[in-house]
């Protein structure tokens, strides 16, 4: 994983390393959106963990990281007789793809903010004293 903006740049990333460099999300939070996009039904948490080979608590984790990040909407079925379950699916691509636009052009515009601030910081001509002599 990279650690600065530069390291990322020199990467080759494909597009779903939006999902870590943006929101800062794990391999196999990737792994569970790619399964989720593969499907043509909703899934269960014990369902994506059977799929991805985890226990159901370790994909649980990584299934509330991509619906706290909007890649994944939770659904609630009722079952006829009382109770429910929820399913999973993920959040659809245009809607994906709009919030990290408007996630990079904020963090453009502070960025320029803060390289304006440098620049005024640093590219200040010193004053020179002179001092009396004695």
């Amino acid at each position: 994983m990279a650690n600065s903006m530069s390291e990322y740049l020199k990467q080759d990333m494909e597009c779903e390393g939006l999902l870590e460099c943006i929101h800062g999300l794990k391999n196999l939070d990737r792994e569970i959106f790619l399964l989720l996009t593969e499907q043509s039904e909703p899934l269960t948490v014990d369902e994506i963990a059977e799929q991805v080979d985890r226990e159901r608590s370790t994909a649980y984790r990584s299934v509330q990281r991509l619906v706290n990040s909007g890649f994944v909407q939770k659904e609630q079925v009722n079952y006829d007789q009382g109770g429910y379950y929820h399913v999973f699916r993920p959040t659809d691509p245009d809607e994906i793809a709009d919030d990290m636009q408007r996630m990079l052009n904020d963090w453009y515009a502070k960025m320029g903010q803060l390289i304006g601030e440098f620049r005024e910081k640093y590219d200040q001509p010193e004053e020179i004293t002179v001092s009396p002599e004695s």
